[in-house]
């Protein structure tokens, strides 16, 4: 146990312990006009240290990043290459007590699994990433970073209750126009229940040399900085709250952000569209992406030399504990 929670286990221990002897007037030995107020303290420390631990409960770990990335770091083009890599995840999956459910389509098997919340009207959370490449690359930027996160929730989500239900889903053949995304989204039973969908792509990568970050062309807006050290997270109008939950953290250090809100039309930017989210957006459902920019700042982007040596650590795992913290926040409903 780290001595960080042993400090609020033991503050925690201490605000009960005196919650329990004011209350026994009796017994108490503090004077009796000074009772409310310790009982509002006591309580106040009681919820301060409850929300400190949760926020170590959630906390993502560098190293369990580092092995996921190393454990899917080759090419997941071919049908042998993703059936490897769907073994992986099944049995991670698992390991964390979830069920996977095979979403098979003529060209690949997306896996969802999918935690059910007590309030049937709060809808679901979903939260997905592509686990295949193109030929050759082996992908650890795109996309075993993100698939690496999506399993870091997994993780730290599977003993968790929520009001709303949280899905995860691995998506297959997105380097092929899209395909997992679209079909789940059009099999989806009720799309409705969807209450926002965060796509994870491309999580690792840095860069701090002036110039080395760029930007699409024709935006609707300008966007400041020019070194690739912030994460992006692209989300549509409609729904605010999405990109909303992703401001909520309030944990040091953690990688900044660049948040854009986009007006869906007919008329965006072709490389705001090459990603999972928009198979939702195409359905009128909220979604934002959460990227590291991929070709716009990494020049490894669909090359065999896109290697797990060449991301940062420490980014992912401060861009993952974003992901977490408005994940948490999102399934209160």
């Amino acid at each position: 146990m780290s001595s960080r929670i042993k400090k609020i286990i033991i503050l925690s221990l201490a605000a009960i312990a005196t919650l329990c002897l004011v209350s026994i007037f009796d017994m108490s030995p503090f004077p009796e006009a000074s009772l409310p107020a310790l009982r509002s303290l006591s309580i106040n420390t009681v919820a301060q240290a409850s929300e400190r631990f949760a926020q170590v409960a959630l906390s993502a770990s560098s190293a369990d990043l580092a092995d996921h990335v190393a454990a899917i770091a080759y090419p997941r083009f071919e049908e042998v290459e993703r059936i490897q890599a769907r073994g992986y995840l099944i049995e991670q999956l698992e390991s964390f007590g979830w069920q996977v459910e095979l979403e098979t389509f003529n060209e690949g098997i997306n896996l969802v699994a999918e935690k059910v919340g007590t309030d049937a009207e709060a809808g679901t959370l979903l939260v997905g990433a592509h686990f295949d490449t193109v030929k050759d690359s082996p992908g650890a930027d795109d996309n075993a970073s993100a698939v690496a996160a999506l399993l870091e929730i997994a993780r730290l989500f599977g003993s968790q209750t929520n009001p709303r239900s949280l899905r995860l889903v691995f998506f297959d053949q997105e380097e092929q126009g899209l395909l997992g995304s679209l079909i789940h989204v059009a099999n989806s039973a009720d799309p409705a229940s969807i209450r926002g969908a965060i796509i994870l792509e491309m999580l690792g990568y840095t860069c701090d040399t002036p110039g080395c970050q760029r930007y699409p062309e024709n935006l609707p807006f300008e966007l400041p900085g020019d070194r690739g050290n912030f994460i992006g997270i692209i989300g549509d109008l409609d729904h605010p709250e999405l990109l909303e939950a992703f401001q909520s953290s309030d944990r040091p250090n953690l990688p900044p952000t660049i948040t854009l809100p986009v007006p869906l039309s007919p008329n965006l930017p072709p490389d705001l569209l090459r990603s999972d989210h928009a198979a939702f957006w195409q359905r009128g459902l909220g979604a934002v992406l959460v990227t590291d920019t991929a070709n716009f700042r990494n020049p490894h982007y669909h090359q065999p030399t896109d290697t797990a040596d060449t991301l940062d650590l420490d980014f992912l795992t401060g861009v993952t504990q974003r992901v977490i913290d408005a994940v948490s926040m999102l399934l209160k409903g």
